[in-house]
């Protein structure tokens, strides 16, 4: 058992009974555990300590709050965000099945499936938009196959991020082009997977909007087909 989950058993040990890690990404590490009160099985990411030090927990906390109020069929829902004894947390349903990026792995996808996962990927995707949140970070392993369909993950993680590490404050979704794509360049780095990233995200434009997230769809669309990234 390493530090970072002792730390975590210490700190949310009375809501949570953590069973064992997950596969996580560069952004977070990825537990799998009960929620006591529940008895339902949660995903808890925990921001790496790169990313800890730079953002507000608090900040983040209200930005997560936001997010979970997407509510469709194609996104996991974003359950609670807190502060793990100063490590910035949040949490989600335990989706059981695999991640795009894994069925990418096992070998070619019928195109017949490649639609259907493009699909509801669209389908995710157009209803955030209309609320006005972006996801930034379209990729396969956002991706989950689940009960014959595909479930986005981590919505409105990177508008949280930016705004925690930026110190500013939200002003919601009210408007269409995320503002606080602009601060990605004050704090010298974009939030994002650079293979998946469109070129106005990767240098931090200010007008970058939603066109991005299907820039990165087109991206995951030829890996499916071609098996391999076009860039």
């Amino acid at each position: 058992m390493d530090d970072l989950r002792d730390h975590l058993e210490s700190a949310l040990g009375q809501t949570y009974s953590i069973d064992r890690e997950l596969l996580g990404g560069g952004m977070a590490r990825v537990f799998l555990a009960e929620e006591r009160t529940l008895k339902r099985p949660v995903v808890i990411k925990v921001l790496s300590p790169e990313m800890a030090v730079e953002v507000s927990a608090d900040r983040f906390a209200r930005e997560v709050q936001l997010a979970a109020r997407l509510q469709h069929a194609n996104i996991v829902p974003l359950l609670t965000a807190g502060d793990a004894g100063g490590i910035p947390f949040y949490t989600m349903p335990y989706v059981e099945g695999e991640s795009l990026r894994q069925r990418i792995t096992r070998g070619q996808i019928p195109i017949s499936d490649v639609v259907a996962i493009l699909r509801d990927v669209t389908r995710a995707l157009g209803y955030a938009h209309t609320r006005s949140v972006v996801h930034r970070d379209i990729k396969p392993d956002n991706v989950l196959l689940a009960g014959g369909a595909a479930i986005v993950t981590d919505f409105g993680i990177g508008k949280a991020l930016a705004v925690a590490r930026s110190g500013l404050g939200s002003p919601g979704y009210a408007n269409a082009t995320d503002p606080s794509l602009a601060t990605l360049t004050s704090v010298g780095s974009a939030l994002g997977t650079p293979a998946y990233m469109a070129p106005e995200q990767a240098a931090g434009d200010p007008a970058s909007d939603q066109r991005a997230d299907f820039y990165s769809l087109g991206v995951m669309a030829y890996e499916m087909l071609a098996g391999a990234l076009p860039f």
